[in-house]
C-alpha cells in the first residue's frame, strides 16, 4: 500500500497542477485564482497520506512527495516552470515554504509523536483557511486591516478553520466538547499569525504553529 500511497501521491499533485493550468489557459481563472486552486488543492494530499501510508515504513514513504516538491517547486520559482504556481513580477519562496512545512509535519507527526492528525490540522487550516480568506479577502475584501489583507478575508479563514479542525479531530475520535474549543483557540490564533506573518512565510509559520498549537492544547 505504501508504493500505491506513491503513485497516487504523485498523481493526485500533478493532475491538480494541470487542471489549475487548464483553468488558467482557458481564463476561467486568474493567475492568483489558479495559485490558489492548486494551494487549496495540494492541502488534501495530507488526508491521502493519512489513509495510504502505514505501519512503521509509512513516514518514510510520507517525506518523499514533500523532498520531491521542495526541488521542484524551488526550480520552478527559479524559471518559471510552472506558470500557474507562482506569482508573476512579484515571486516569494511561498510555494517552497508549503512544501518544507509539509515535510517538517510528517517527520513530527507520523514519527516522532505518532499522531499525524495534528499535522492535518496545521496543512488543512493553512489550505482551506488562508486559500479561501485569500479568495474571499479579494472578491469581498473592503475594509483593509495589515499588509492590504482585509477584515472579510480574516473572518473568512477563523470560520473555515474552525469548521476543519473541528471535523479533524472529531474524525480522529476526540470527543465534540475537545473538539469545539481547542478549534475555537486555534481558528482564532491562525488567523492572527496568517495576518501578522509577511506573504510566502505564513505558508511555514500558520501550519507549523498550528499543529504546535493543537498538540499542545490536546495535552490538556
Amino acid at each position: 500500500m505504501n508504493y500505491w500511497g506513491l503513485v497516487l501521491s504523485y498523481v493526485l499533485v500533478f493532475l491538480i497542477i494541470g487542471i489549475s493550468t487548464v483553468l488558467q489557459k482557458a481564463k476561467l481563472v486568474g493567475d492568483e485564482g489558479a495559485r490558489k486552486f492548486i494551494h487549496i488543492g495540494v492541502s488534501n494530499w495530507w488526508i491521502l497520506a493519512m489513509i495510504v501510508f502505514e505501519g512503521e515504513m509509512a513516514i518514510w514513504f510520507a517525506i518523499v512527495p514533500p523532498i520531491t516538491f521542495i526541488l521542484l517547486n524551488y526550480y520552478s520559482y527559479k524559471t518559471n516552470l510552472i506558470k500557474s504556481m507562482e506569482r508573476s513580477g512579484n515571486g516569494n519562496l511561498g510555494t517552497v515554504y508549503f512544501p518544507i512545512s509539509l515535510l517538517i509535519l510528517v517527520i513530527l507527526t507520523f514519527g516522532v509523536i505518532n499522531k499525524p492528525e495534528v499535522g492535518a490540522v496545521g496543512i488543512l487550516v493553512l489550505g482551506y483557511g488562508d486559500g479561501l480568506a485569500a479568495v474571499v479577502g479579494k472578491a469581498f475584501g473592503k475594509h483593509k486591516l495589515v499588509d492590504n489583507k482585509s477584515l472579510e478575508g480574516s473572518l473568512t479563514m477563523v470560520v473555515v478553520s474552525f469548521v476543519v479542525v473541528t471535523l479533524i479531530l472529531s474524525f480522529s475520535g476526540y470527543n465534540i466538547i475537545t473538539a469545539l474549543w481547542v478549534a475555537v483557540v486555534v481558528s482564532i490564533i491562525s488567523t492572527v499569525i496568517e495576518l501578522y506573518t509577511p506573504k510566502g512565510l505564513d505558508n511555514l509559520t500558520v501550519p507549523l504553529l498550528s499543529s504546535l498549537l493543537v498538540y499542545l492544547l490536546l495535552l490538556l
